[in-house]
């Protein structure tokens, strides 16, 4: 049987950053993932160009049961720690919006990153290798696996959560979290877009690809102020991405069209200086033609009126559209979309400093297969270098 210091059940960003680190401390370290390549996950990230951080990472941007569970390891591996080891790679990289870190060298460069650091560190990555039966005896983790039975002394967890199956996600982390006793908070999909049915299918998919600034707020979450996308299935884009980690089934959603603008008045001041002009011509000095001609079709919206016709009353429903258009979804995408899993081990059961396991010592749960889920926007890549990072100092 192979022994070794730690055991690590996954090769993604979380696995990857964690091994090296472990190993840097002179431990023996084995990195096991079933799929044939790793960091799949950070491959795809930002549409290839790896959005690998975000500079204003704060533990309110994230999700959790117990929102002061990210603290610890968020403030003893931030942003710029992650930024100086890209600088040591001699890695570049540009803010785009919002704090958003890219890789100007692209994904690959950052997972080439990570697999340096490990092997440099003298940690060993072995890839298409599934996981068996896992017990603790004789106070080690005794690992059956496809490549033989592995010993550990510690055992991380850090195999993600559900999010995009084609990438090959499964609920392992659970099924192991249980095993030792662990609670799980119902996972859900997280950063994923909505989906309707009838007349708003149809109006959304007839304008599929416009994209406009709006302020999205669900029912009980932060509002986000980012782009809104109009798809063939629904609505997507970052800012129906971020409100969508805080949306339950059958809850409405508010669009503010005009961010940071008093739709009331640009109706008003149009009518006076424009009166023959029609609602649909107005809104379309405002937005895309395509959605303006929407617009003027929806409930309480007289498109073909002309504004100087327009009432007082007509006014108000128009800039109450305008500024908090709701509507329901019929659902999401789920996880065939969705970025990440919101849900997961129950954070109550784990160390806030190490990550370590409080039922049974020597085993660590890092990443996104814990009880917290961050903003789109590079927080889910900082959660896993800090977690990953946490969970090394002792593992």
């Amino acid at each position: 049987m192979e022994r070794i210091d730690t055991l690590i059940l996954g090769a993604g960003a979380a696995g990857l950053f964690c091994g090296a680190r472990t190993a840097a401390r002179g431990r023996s370290v084995l990195v096991l993932d079933h799929a044939k390549k790793p960091a799949d996950k950070v491959r795809i990230s930002g549409g290839g160009r790896c959005n690998f951080t975000n500079l204003h990472t704060d533990h309110k941007a994230f999700l959790s049961e117990n929102p002061h569970f990210p603290k610890s390891a968020l403030a003893r591996y931030t942003p710029w720690d992650f930024c100086s080891l890209m600088a040591e790679h001699e890695l570049t990289w540009h803010e785009k919006t919002l704090g958003q870190l890219f890789c100007d060298q692209k994904s690959g460069a950052v997972i080439q990153l990570l697999l340096d650091e490990l092997e440099t560190a003298g940690g060993e990555l072995r890839l298409q290798t599934t996981i068996g039966e896992i017990e603790r005896k004789d106070d080690r983790f005794m690992v059956s696996t496809s490549m033989g039975p592995i010993s550990a002394e510690n055992l991380v967890v850090a195999t993600g959560g559900l999010s995009i199956p084609k990438m090959g996600a499964t609920g392992l982390a659970y099924d192991i979290a249980r095993q030792f006793g662990h609670e799980i908070i119902q996972t859900r999909p997280a950063l994923v877009p909505f989906t309707f049915t009838g007349a708003l299918h149809e109006d959304f998919a007839s304008i599929s690809g416009v994209s406009v600034p709006v302020e999205a707020i669900a029912e009980a979450g932060p509002s986000f102020v980012e782009s809104l996308l109009f798809t063939h299935r629904g609505l997507s884009g970052p800012a129906m991405l971020q409100i969508s980690s805080y949306w339950n089934p059958s809850e409405p959603i508010t669009i503010d069209l005009l961010p940071g603008a008093d739709a009331h008045e640009m109706i008003t001041t149009l009518k006076a200086n424009q009166p023959k002009q029609t609602l649909n011509a107005a809104l379309a000095e405002s937005f895309p033609a395509r959605l303006a001609d929407m617009l003027s079709r929806q409930p309480g919206m007289p498109g073909t009126t002309r504004l100087a016709e327009l009432s007082n009353q007509q006014i108000d429903q128009i800039a109450q559209t305008l500024k908090a258009w709701r509507f329901t979804p019929v659902g999401t995408e789920g996880w065939r979309t969705a970025e990440v899993t919101a849900g997961g081990i129950d954070t109550n059961g784990l160390s806030s400093r190490t990550m370590e396991s409080k039922h049974q010592p020597g085993l660590f749960f890092i990443g996104e297969c814990v009880d917290v889920t961050g903003w789109l926007g590079g927080y889910n890549f900082q959660w896993a270098w800090a977690s990953g990072a946490a969970a090394a100092e002792v593992a």
